[in-house]
């Protein structure tokens, strides 16, 4: 399938920015981003291009900043496929957890092998919410305790989970790209304690989890916390991460008001991984 890759040149430019910016043109087909020292690329498959959703996009984009970007054709060739062999490198955590492609094997072996396929940036394991998370779920005891992972992406916090013994395990997310990247990551991995669903909060039911993974966006995180808790089984644990440490009183304030108890965090580059406990 033939690619389009555009390059956005943002003014500030800062992670901030550039996620905030992929998450929106996410929703309208693109589907990898790359952040470089001054730009980030973003890929959309040619028939789902749309010059007006992508100004819409920037119209909409609720930050101060001056982008603009250029647009270029690229040879019809698997595009996924490269990204994957070009830009996913392994990543080894605490000397415990490995996260690789298919396309690169680990220098050496670990206790955690886990194999990502990513079909976006998200989810690798590369950023810092999503390491926080992964720190998290190493220093924890799941072995036969009930799982959620809401905004689940590539699957990969849900299968470190299972891996660790925790079972039965849910993993949802909203769009349709992370539900089939998710699916084909937990056959790859051979996790079938794992159950992946397309949605949102609305999913959750009757079920009871001992333990949630929220990495999200704080806005997503003050609107559906309700929900979260009204699952958590007493004792239960929520993590949540996607926001920064200016974000933390907004959260821990939503969470005190759920009658959910502040534990501990993690932080990194100013990004967060914050625990709390349903008493």
């Amino acid at each position: 399938m033939q690619y389009n890759q555009v390059l956005f040149k943002c003014d500030p430019y800062s992670e901030m920015i550039t996620d905030i910016l992929s998450a929106m043109l996410a929703e309208i087909g693109f589907e990898s981003f790359v952040r470089g020292e001054d730009a980030l690329e973003a890929y959309i498959p040619q028939p789902l291009f749309s010059q007006s959703a992508l100004q819409q996009v920037l119209t909409d984009l609720p930050l101060e900043v001056e982008i603009s970007y250029s647009i270029h054709t690229l040879e019809d060739k698997n595009w996924n496929e490269e990204w994957e062999k070009n830009y996913f490198k392994p990543i080894v955590i605490e000397d415990e957890c490995c996260i690789h492609s298919s396309f690169h094997q680990p220098d050496k072996a670990c206790r955690y092998p886990i194999v990502i396929d990513p079909k976006m940036s998200f989810g690798t394991g590369h950023h810092q919410t999503t390491l926080l998370i992964l720190k998290e779920i190493l220093a924890m005891e799941l072995n036969g305790k009930s799982v959620l992972d809401m905004g689940c992406g590539t699957g990969v916090l849900a299968i470190l989970a299972a891996m660790k013994g925790a079972a039965p395990v849910t993993a949802i997310d909203i769009e349709e790209w992370a539900y089939h990247n998710a699916v084909e990551n937990v056959g790859l991995n051979g996790m079938t304690s794992i159950r992946i669903e397309q949605g949102g909060a609305e999913l959750l039911g009757a079920e009871r989890y001992e333990v949630i993974f929220a990495n999200i966006n704080r806005n997503i995180l003050l609107q559906d916390m309700p929900r979260y808790e009204a699952v958590m089984e007493k004792g239960g644990v929520i993590v949540m991460s996607g926001f920064y440490l200016d974000d933390l009183p907004a959260i821990r304030a939503r969470a005190n008001e759920l009658g959910l108890s502040f534990d501990h965090l993690r932080e990194m580059d100013r990004w967060v991984a914050t625990t709390f406990v349903k008493k």
